[in-house]
């Protein structure tokens, strides 16, 4: 091939590092400094798997063993954990396993898009709650109970699973966990916690809360790498979820016999003690993001989801900023330039009458930065206080 074509894969530099990140993708997965110093020293293609026997998750140096038995059950509070690529991968393993085609799955409106297509993968037929709509876009989980005696009388079908979003991706809401639990115990139907934003960010306890599983992402919240995350589960789920292969013993065929198997397991363990620090800390995460919604508003934005807000993760909508965007000379995509300019990166291009952000790894002084420069945009003399 051309030289100058194989040059374009080379020396390829990340333009938005160093940049205030508010982007929710992103806040919760920037790596530690341990975690940093792993991706170098494990990022030869299978180095993780130097001492494999057949079974990654049973490998005891590096001490992946010690991790995925002991660690991640005590932090997330679960009888097990099993290592996925991902916490989409993890709901598809479990709607394949416990369900037959046609069966029902029951989601919540808010549910990311994986949850969907998931289903579709496993040929589940989906029945949606709805959520309360503009502005909070609350899920009231007393409608799953409805939702499951409609399909069990109506449909006369099985309903194989419940998923609740917890938080969901585009409002941060925090929907009543534990009843939904309670629900679902009444009728006798697993029930899967999405938790792709909140394990690594704030306390969870799937026992506490009653599920039978919780699916969790590495890269979203866990400062790591990635791909990857993880399942918790309740002991009576293991083996039919982690049935073995018949033609390899030590395989387990939902997996398709090995997961993670790179630098991603070895950036989630070294970023583990600072991640289960850091969800101590919740609470002043609360405090930030309340208070910076509350100057937001001030300026004249609107934060939709609950109120007030429970999470790191917010939606904003501003007629002003998309009134701007008519007349100016960058059309819809100022507000991005301008935050760019001040080395300020997470709105995603072309936003500006709705979008949203996370506060989790910007500080006080950084979101005071944020908020200047849309007091600038906006021509904004508010006499608001950013102290």
């Amino acid at each position: 091939m051309d030289k100058d074509f194989l040059d374009k894969f080379t020396n390829k530099k990340r333009e938005t590092k160093g940049m205030i990140n508010i982007d929710p993708l992103q806040a919760g997965g920037q790596l530690t400094d341990e975690a940093r110093q792993a991706l170098v020293e494990w990022g030869d293609g299978f180095s993780v798997c130097d001492f494999c026997q057949g079974k990654l998750e049973e490998i005891k140096k590096p001490p992946i063993y010690d991790f995925v038995h002991q660690a991640l059950p005590e932090f997330i509070g679960a009888d097990i954990a099993h290592l996925t690529h991902g916490a989409r991968e993890g709901k598809f393993l479990i709607m394949h396993a416990l369900s037959q085609p046609n069966d029902f799955v029951i989601i919540d409106k808010n549910a990311h898009y994986t949850t969907y297509v998931a289903a579709e993968r496993a040929g589940l037929k989906i029945k949606i709650v709805e959520n309360s709509g503009y502005p909070e876009f609350k899920i009231n989980v007393d409608d799953y109970e409805k939702t499951i005696n409609e399909i069990q009388d109506e449909q006369k079908r099985k309903v194989a699973l419940i998923v609740l979003t917890y938080p969901d991706g585009n409002y941060g809401n925090l929907p009543d966990a534990k009843k939904l639990a309670m629900i679902a115990k009444k009728y006798k139907i697993p029930f899967l916690l999405n938790t792709a934003y909140a394990v690594g960010r704030m306390p969870i306890n799937m026992n506490e809360i009653g599920a039978d599983f919780i699916v969790a992402s590495g890269h979203k919240s866990m400062a790591s790498s990635g791909p990857i995350g993880f399942i918790g589960m309740k002991k009576e789920w293991e083996e039919i979820l982690f049935k073995k292969s018949q033609y390899f013993k030590k395989k387990e065929v939902e997996i398709l016999g090995c997961v993670s198997r790179g630098t991603a397991i070895m950036t989630l363990m070294a970023s583990f003690p600072f991640v289960a620090q850091r969800t101590k800390e919740w609470s002043k995460q609360v405090e930030k993001a309340q208070w910076f919604s509350e100057q937001l508003e001030n300026l004249g934005l609107k934060q939709l989801g609950e109120k007030p807000h429970k999470h790191d993760l917010m939606f904003f909508e501003s007629d002003k900023l998309y009134e701007i965007s008519k007349t100016h000379k960058d059309g819809a995509f100022f507000l991005y330039k301008e935050l760019k300019k001040n080395n300020i990166w997470g709105i995603k291009p072309g936003l500006t009458k709705n979008f949203k952000l996370s506060t989790f790894a910007a500080n006080k002084e950084n979101l005071e930065k944020f908020i200047k420069v849309f007091m600038n945009v906006l021509g904004a003399d508010t006499g608001t206080d950013t102290k």
